[in-house]
């Protein structure tokens, strides 16, 4: 079901990136799942880098959010199985590499918070945090971070 309404958006989900470090992409925690952060990666390298407000625009740091958005979805179906496994998104939190003076982080984040509605209705809706940071890994403009709740049967 989640998968059709991805292909209606014109949406596709990318492979599911592998940590390069000591951590797992979803931690699974009886009916709730952690996704790690995640960068807007693009086949083998990041879609954009640099600081929001300097190098990357708003618009790009947007697009750079929904692809963080669609990255943790490939790492929640690689692991639940199925996004049909997913009852509600709870919480999503956004860091944004931000230039000296940019203070849109919210404008930024809103991206991936909309595109989560788009994607799951008004279970997409969720509690959120857009945070200014000075530097991010591999130069990323944005990371997102997700917690969502799961059917404990995959049903």
């Amino acid at each position: 079901m989640i998968e059709a309404q991805l292909s209606a958006l014109g949406l596709e989900l990318p492979e599911a990136a592998t940590p390069a470090f000591h951590y797992v992409p979803v931690t699974v925690h009886e009916c709730v799942a952690y996704v790690s952060g995640q960068l807007p990666r693009v086949g083998a390298g990041l879609s954009v880098t640099g600081k929001v407000g300097g190098d990357v625009s708003v618009a790009q740091a947007q697009e750079a959010a929904r692809i963080c958005v669609l990255q943790g979805l490939a790492c929640l179906k690689q692991t639940l199985g199925s996004l049909d496994r997913i009852e509600r998104v709870l919480k999503l939190t956004g860091f944004v590499a931000s230039a000296e003076g940019f203070a849109q982080q919210p404008t930024v984040i809103d991206a991936a918070s909309r595109l989560l509605t788009a994607i799951f209705g008004e279970h997409g809706r969720h509690a959120r945090s857009a945070v200014g940071v000075a530097e991010l890994p591999r130069n990323a403009p944005v990371e997102i971070e997700m917690i969502v709740a799961v059917s404990s049967t995959g049903e």
